[in-house]
């Protein structure tokens, strides 16, 4: 997994959390690690506490692509309205996170599974030049991208399986309104598999055989959706053995995220948790 992690202060209508660990490769790789091993590729600053590192290795994370470099890790802070689809970005401070370029060791270089996070796509492209041959690349992006960085990010889609996007960026990305022409032109752009999040309403997996729908879990409430597109990835590919189930399990780690503020539910959750979810998600949508 190659993202970013960053130190968050996130504010809701329920409450807020300062300084929480964030970022879209510390919540996939605590997500996926549930199922998988995992390998963590991003950057930290000097003031990146001991204890945070602990945590992500007592998960069994591989530690050997974070690399500490001299400055402050990567900084953000966001206020969330009502509707918590719509927030604000107060402070973005990109720290060591600027100058990211990673360069991985040749046991990494060997990984069947690749998630690309939310980054720049001629970073994207350098990082996924370094493996050998993987079995599944998959990649996020953002408006962001989609807007600055049109052309790479286009150049990279042939070599993506799974392309993980919202329906704003489906839109973006494709020029169509309508979600499912949307996705079609995606994969006519060359990804062979489009995942279209859609928050409280689920998910879509469009391939050029199959459509997928799933809903999300239904919680009376939710304190923070900061990372729950990224763990909901993280359960996805953590569980790739069969791609439908895996997407469902990717729903539940996204649901559970969302119950306290930045990712301190995944601290205290247990497989035993994950899958007693699971059995509820497969309920609540039988008939």
């Amino acid at each position: 997994m190659v993202g970013s992690v960053a130190f968050d202060t996130i504010e809701t209508p329920l409450g807020r959390a300062e300084g929480v660990l964030g970022g879209s490769a510390a919540h996939f790789a605590v997500a996926a690690s549930f199922f998988a091993p995992v390998a963590l590729v991003a950057v930290v600053g000097e003031d990146f506490p001991e204890a945070e590192r602990d945590y992500l290795a007592s998960r069994g994370i591989d530690l050997s692509g974070l690399e500490v470099r001299p400055g402050r890790t990567f900084r953000w802070s966001g206020r969330y309205h009502e509707d918590m689809n719509v927030r604000d970005t107060l402070a973005l401070e990109l720290n060591v996170f600027a100058d990211f370029r990673p360069r991985l060791s040749e046991a990494l270089r060997a990984s069947p599974f690749v998630f690309l996070a939310n980054i720049d796509p001629e970073l994207q492209e350098s990082v996924l030049e370094q493996f050998h041959d993987p079995r599944i690349v998959a990649c996020d992006t953002m408006n962001h991208w989609i807007a600055s960085a049109r052309q790479p990010l286009e150049a990279l889609l042939p070599r993506v399986d799974l392309l993980v996007v919202n329906d704003e960026e489906a839109r973006l990305l494709s020029g169509e309104h309508n979600v499912a022409r949307a996705a079609r032109r995606i994969l006519e752009l060359g990804a062979r598999s489009v995942l279209v999040k859609r928050g409280e309403y689920g998910a879509l997996l469009f391939s050029p055989e199959s459509v997928f729908a799933v809903p999300a879990y239904p919680l009376e409430e939710v304190f923070d959706p900061t990372g729950a597109g990224d763990a909901f990835a993280g359960g996805l590919i953590g569980y790739l053995a069969g791609l439908r189930r895996a997407i469902v399990f990717g729903s539940v780690l996204a649901s559970f995220v969302v119950e306290d503020f930045g990712g301190q539910r995944l601290r205290t959750l247990t497989r035993d948790d994950i899958d007693r979810r699971y059995r509820q998600f497969v309920a609540l949508t039988e008939f």
